[in-house]
């Protein structure tokens, strides 16, 4: 690999990343300004500022780590019980009230009288829900457009229906050898089926067992379930049609749709050929689907894979290539797959968008957790509001008020310090324990 392609590869992902987060932070600027809600900054970045230019009454500008952004809308902490914004006091009356007072007086230090009904607390709970919303929306529409271009636009290589390689031998998968280069044979390992059954490369399969073959998959799925049996496969030679009839047998093959599985099932061994293929819009939103369930999955079950990602940076055990990552493994991958000289530039192109599309539907995702800092937990709190306001309505009660989203700061503060201490482990693992995806 080279240094220079490696270089441009980590810079057009970090670019990536900057305009993604500040596509988020737009998300939110604009409904906040359409809904007239005061904004007083936007950024892109923390850290020292880089550059910053006043346009009215917001701030716009870089900051130096552009690992996130934010966006100021003024009033998302509402003042306490029974006080508006121009009675806002410190009681310091304990730890947790203390952080809360002050929040709310460092919320309020810039609002003057001409500012009241243009504070976030003030505005219609469907709009405080777009506003906050728009962001994940976003990041995933942003992932959709990077599908798009990456499988209509520029398109992929799938495995068609004909055979570009007959296996000599038969070798089960296990965990050693799962994730390695496949060793050559020897006098040991049986005839593979297929190479006893007389298949050579460029036969194409037209039907399996009777039923027809349009796509690999097809073919997998028959070859797969017909165990150790004899199978009668119709494959097209030299614009002859002839049935082969080889007999599957049963061992250990790498998942179908989990890789890392280890399953037990009926084995040919042919290999197909790829054609480079345009895809229509239901395989990019199929993908999608796909995606977002995968995701939320690997979200699901991030304590379990840090845990493991953790051992992988202490050399207890091999970093999985599956393995949650930080910006700075990813830009690590897209360096190495940008640096890859065995492979076309469209196909380097087509790896960096795949790579940037994902990283943008899981901020999407992950900013859907009900928590607070996450958007997902403004989105959570105030649905609960409205749901509480409304049902006070409906039965007749005195109005509640605003729901007092300052008391969940020591909740905020708790999931920042869990956000960091993720950070910090998937950094190290990603520099002493790198994941790979090139051979």
């Amino acid at each position: 690999m080279t240094a220079v392609a490696y270089a441009v590869g980590v810079i057009l992902f970090a670019v990536g990343v900057a305009v993604s987060i500040g596509l988020h932070e737009f998300g939110h600027l604009i409904p906040g300004k359409v809904f007239n809600v005061k904004v007083t900054q936007y950024f892109v970045g923390f850290g020292r500022t880089l550059w910053s230019r006043q346009i009215g009454e917001t701030e716009y500008g870089l900051k130096a780590i552009p690992l996130g952004g934010y966006c100021k809308l003024v009033g998302m902490v509402a003042p306490g019980p029974g006080e508006d914004e121009s009675q806002i006091r410190e009681r310091k009356t304990g730890m947790f009230a203390q952080l809360v007072d002050d929040a709310r007086a460092a919320e309020y230090e810039h609002v003057d009288p001409a500012d009241h009904g243009r504070l976030f607390y003030n505005k219609p709970w469907w709009q405080r829900v777009i506003i906050m919303g728009s962001g994940v929306a976003i990041n995933i529409v942003l992932a959709l457009v990077l599908f798009a271009i990456a499988f209509m636009g520029i398109g992929i290589d799938v495995p068609s229906t004909s055979v570009s390689k007959v296996s000599d031998c038969v070798i089960a998968v296990t965990t050693t050898n799962l994730d390695q280069p496949q060793r050559p044979c020897t006098d040991q390992d049986p005839v593979a089926p297929a190479k006893k059954a007389g298949f050579l490369a460029g036969d194409r399969i037209v039907a399996i067992n009777g039923a027809t073959i349009t796509d690999w998959s097809d073919a997998q799925d028959a070859i797969r379930a017909n165990g150790d049996r004899r199978a009668s496969v119709v494959v097209e030679r030299d614009g002859q049609r002839l049935v082969l009839h080889p007999r599957t047998v049963v061992t250990a093959l790498a998942g179908l749709h989990d890789p890392e599985a280890i399953t037990k099932a009926g084995f040919l061994g042919v290999l197909p050929t790829t054609v480079h293929k345009h895809e229509d819009a239901g395989y990019v939103i199929s993908t999608m689907a796909t995606g977002t369930r995968d995701t939320l999955a690997a979200i699901a079950h991030l304590p379990d894979r840090l845990y493991h990602v953790g051992r992988a940076a202490l050399g207890l055990e091999q970093r999985n290539a599956n393995s949650p990552m930080s910006v700075v493994g990813a830009g690590r991958v897209a360096g190495d797959m940008a640096s890859e000289t065995d492979t076309s530039l469209s196909s380097r192109l087509l790896g960096l968008l795949l790579l940037l599309g994902g990283l943008n539907l899981f901020l999407g995702l992950i900013n859907l957790v009900p928590l607070p800092p996450f958007d997902g937990g403004g989105i959570a709190t105030t649905v609960y509001d409205a749901a509480r306001r409304g049902l006070a309505r409906l039965l007749h009660r005195p109005e509640p008020g605003v729901v007092d989203v300052a008391k969940l700061l020591p909740v905020t503060y708790a999931m920042a310090a869990v956000i960091m201490v993720v950070s910090v482990i998937l950094i190290y693992a990603d520099i002493v324990a790198p994941v790979s995806v090139t051979s």
